[in-house]
């Protein structure tokens, strides 16, 4: 299986639509090796301490911990992220992970120039590769991004406006 880290921002995205069916945060457990640092770990029972939509979203990654490897990471104290990214960075680079799943959009140039040979994948760019591999329908996935969209206000984000692009190419292509 495709080894992948993630930081929490992904998976609290995934996490919004952990309630459907299909389920991609399932999907992505059925598929990939997911490898998660302790502080990942720490900043999802944080967030899960919330009562909103983000809590709730974190709480349905907590509840499938046990599908994921948890390592423990020595963070770089120089790296200007927090020490979810800074360890999900870490830790990508140190098991050689094929991508780095992570939605911090307003620091992903950063976030990309860190990893030696990992590709960074956002959650809406995954989304799609899940319609590309005929994991997902383009419709189930815009639908998904929709509902990603409303939960972490992402109406603006260029990387959701490409990802819907790409899943109206796969709709037409199909």
């Amino acid at each position: 299986m495709v080894r992948i880290v993630s930081d929490t921002s992904a998976l609290v995205s995934l996490g919004t639509v952990a309630d459907t069916t299909p389920n991609p945060l399932d999907l992505l457990l059925d598929s990939h090796d997911v490898i998660l640092p302790e502080q990942v770990v720490d900043e999802l029972a944080e967030t899960a301490s919330y009562a909103d939509a983000s809590g709730e979203a974190a709480q349905a990654v907590l509840d499938r911990l046990a599908t994921f490897e948890v390592r423990s990471v020595e963070l770089d104290e120089t790296f200007p992220l927090d020490d979810g990214e800074n360890a999900a960075v870490t830790l990508a680079n140190e098991v050689d992970a094929v991508q780095l799943l992570c939605d911090e959009f307003n620091r992903l140039a950063l976030i990309h120039a860190s990893l030696a040979d990992t590709r960074l994948v956002t959650t809406p760019i995954g989304l799609t590769a899940l319609v590309r591999n005929d994991v997902l329908s383009p419709d189930a996935a815009e639908a998904f991004l929709d509902e990603m969209s409303d939960a972490r206000s992402w109406s603006a984000n260029t990387y959701v406006a490409r990802a819907r692009a790409t899943l109206q190419q796969q709709r037409d292509d199909g």
